[in-house]
């Protein structure tokens, strides 16, 4: 069987304040529906490589264009004007930035969102400052290990109040010593065994392979130390719990491992809470990487999604 053709191009959106977002544009511009992949933390446009890639066939058929982004200040996507100081940095200027980049690369036509982690706040904050986009351009969401709040530790006991007080100046230390870390970080390659079992700890479940783990691995360190210091602060304060009434007006899929580690599945059940005609899956054996150890659900369920997007395009 030959290996599907696919129309690409690379495309570099400029926002207001003048970061550059890459992404790329796979399928043609009069495909039904747009499908627009966003990331998490530390992580860039190749974590959805799996997804992507089960959803192939429909794009090189016609039925789907699909774009993958890097979040700004992960990939090969630019600062903007925190280059110099991102004191002020907010997941709420992720959302911004998933706004320009439909108003340039998908202006017109239905559109359905999917965001992992740090992505899923992305959309959250887009539905919080631009709800009349949801219901008339972007009708379908896909929620995978994500949170609408409640990520800061809350202080109630000494190391929580030391996480809390100490987090700044350590955000700080992190960005001015970026390169010695950087250097550091070089010493215990994704390859190192001891790299692969924190990265499988942390983030992967009881079914990961050595393979995913490895992949994973080498994504995240493809990241930078300044990426991972300067989002740090802004996922805790990243609150969209009361603020999620544009998501009520879509079809939405919430997707969560039931060894989450990073955003467990308290989060995933909240967000069913205030979206109480959203499908929740809670998925055995995975951890916060499910979109790769579980890229067939993940797709079936963006499925779902273009599914009743195409089929709501060709009702009106």
């Amino acid at each position: 069987m030959s290996t599907p053709t696919l129309l690409r191009r690379v495309a570099a959106v400029r926002t207001p304040d003048d970061a550059l977002i890459h992404a790329v544009v796979d399928g043609s511009d009069d495909a039904p529906v747009t499908l627009v992949l966003a990331h998490g933390w530390t992580l860039a446009q190749a974590s959805w490589d799996d997804v992507a890639e089960l959803l192939t066939p429909r794009v090189a058929a016609g039925e789907l264009r699909l774009i993958r982004y890097d979040q700004r200040g992960h990939g090969r996507s630019t600062w903007g004007r925190y280059a110099d100081d991102v004191a002020e940095l907010t997941i709420d200027q992720l959302g911004e930035d998933l706004g320009t980049l439909l108003d340039e690369l998908a202006p017109s036509g239905p559109v359905v969102l999917g965001g992992h982690s740090m992505g899923g706040m992305t959309i959250m904050c887009l539905a919080a400052t631009r709800p009349e986009l949801f219901g008339e351009r972007v009708l379908g969401v896909a929620l995978v290990s994500t949170s609408a709040g409640d990520l800061a530790p809350a202080g109630e006991n000494l190391l929580e109040r030391l996480q809390l007080k100490l987090a700044p100046g350590m955000v700080a230390a992190a960005i001015g010593g970026a390169r010695a870390l950087e250097r550091v970080r070089q010493l215990l390659p994704p390859t190192h065994p001891r790299h692969q079992k924190l990265v499988r700890e942390l983030l992967y479940g009881a079914d990961a392979t050595d393979e995913m783990v490895l992949a994973g691995a080498e994504i995240m360190h493809a990241s930078t130390v300044r990426a991972f210091a300067a989002f740090y602060p802004a996922l805790g304060e990243h609150d969209k719990r009361q603020e999620l009434d544009a998501l009520a007006g879509v079809p939405v899929e919430i997707l969560v491992g039931d060894s989450d580690k990073l955003t467990p599945e308290r989060h995933s059940h909240q967000l069913a809470e205030a979206l109480p005609e959203a499908h929740l899956q809670i998925v055995p054996r995975t951890g916060h990487m499910l979109l790769q150890e579980r890229a067939p659900l993940t797709a079936e369920a963006i499925g779902r999604l273009l599914a009743a997007a195409t089929a709501e395009r060709a009702a009106a």
